[in-house]
């Protein structure tokens, strides 16, 4: 969803509010949070709504960046012994990276990919 001036705001609320509702869904229904197990749910049910099209809309504003991740700032202080700490300290400890830092390291990735021709697409 991109708007007539090519903003992607509309996209990046979008892609919060499911990612939010879904990570609300597994709080309530989840007794027992083992790490192992919550950052799997997140992996794989939250995780993706955030990223998806990730190189098609890649949010570069500030405050779209902030939205996306405050769903996965909200991930770790699901877990009692780790709200003491800060984000990235909790980041650490379930081995996680920011969104961010997925988002370059797919862009290198790709950028990769393109100059060695191990695609379609090529950077001239």
């Amino acid at each position: 969803m991109i708007s007539d001036d090519g903003k992607t705001l509309s996209q990046c609320q979008y892609a919060y509010n499911k990612a939010i509702r879904i990570l609300g869904m597994i709080n309530r229904t989840i007794r027992y949070k083992e790490r192992r197990i919550m950052v799997r749910l997140y992996k794989s049910l939250v995780r993706p709504h955030l990223e998806y099209c990730m190189g098609a809309w890649s949010p570069h504003y500030l405050k779209d960046k902030e939205l996306r991740e405050r769903v996965q700032h909200r991930f770790t202080r699901m877990f009692d012994n780790l709200r003491q700490r800060s984000y990235d300290e909790r980041l650490k400890s379930l081995n996680l990276w920011t969104l961010e830092a997925r988002q370059n390291r797919q862009d290198l990735i790709k950028v990769f990919k393109m100059y060695k021709g191990f695609t379609r697409l090529s950077i001239d």
